[in-house]
């Protein structure tokens, strides 16, 4: 229990210190569709409605939070999180730029097609992490920072559910690894370190194909 308290708890200091401009979403439209001048517009990678593309590895942006997305964006700007993609699309993006294009994102609803079936197996090793965790490696469950269904919690923890499988992998490599560390507190880094290739690749099976709830 105290890990759980812990995670929220950190969570909301993270969530209440953090101050973002205020992102006016069709300013936002204008650079997701022609950029700024010097990189690639967004929706080259993300789609305009913010659906991504899971072969290419891109993520799903369509509905996440808006700060969120801003602190994303802010970290590849100053290298805090590494991205040889991002950081020359998003580097001479001024703060309001990135405020207005997180609000674009945050505003849009990408339909989700349907994924094949996935191993029943698979897909019950995934729920348990996702919903109950694995207290024996001392894993908590992802809805434990995430929110019921994964849907996210304000700006320092994102939904996951219907996110696409191979970004989560993806990401939970990287945290895994150290590749990045721009989570609150490294929570994902203790978290991650403990995962096995097979809890990741379960886990990230399972939230791709969760229903993404509320405005979606």
């Amino acid at each position: 229990m105290n890990a759980k308290l812990g995670c929220l708890l950190a969570g909301a200091l993270v969530f209440c210190g953090m101050a973002h401009a205020a992102g006016d979403a069709q300013r936002g439209q204008t650079i997701v569709m022609q950029g700024d001048g010097s990189g690639a517009p967004c929706l080259a990678c993300h789609g305009l409605d913010g659906a991504g593309n899971d072969a290419a590895g891109f993520p799903r942006l369509a509905g996440l939070d808006a700060g969120y997305l801003e602190k994303q964006m802010q970290d590849y700007r100053t290298g805090t999180r590494q991205s040889a993609i991002m950081a020359p699309n998003v580097d001479n993006l001024d703060d309001q730029q990135i405020a207005d294009v997180a609000a674009w994102y945050a505003s849009q609803t990408a339909a989700v097609p349907p994924l094949p079936d996935a191993d029943s197996e698979l897909m019950a090793h995934g729920e348990r992490l996702a919903t109950r965790g694995d207290w024996d490696s001392y894993v908590v469950p992802c809805e434990t920072c995430h929110g019921p269904g994964s849907e996210g919690v304000g700006s320092a923890f994102p939904r996951l559910a219907g996110q696409h499988a191979g970004y989560i992998k993806q990401q939970l490599q990287a945290w895994k690894s150290g590749a990045r560390s721009n989570d609150p507190d490294q929570l994902m880094l203790a978290i991650a370190a403990r995962l096995s290739d097979e809890q990741i690749e379960a886990v990230a099976t399972y939230l791709a194909r969760q229903p993404m709830q509320g405005d979606l």
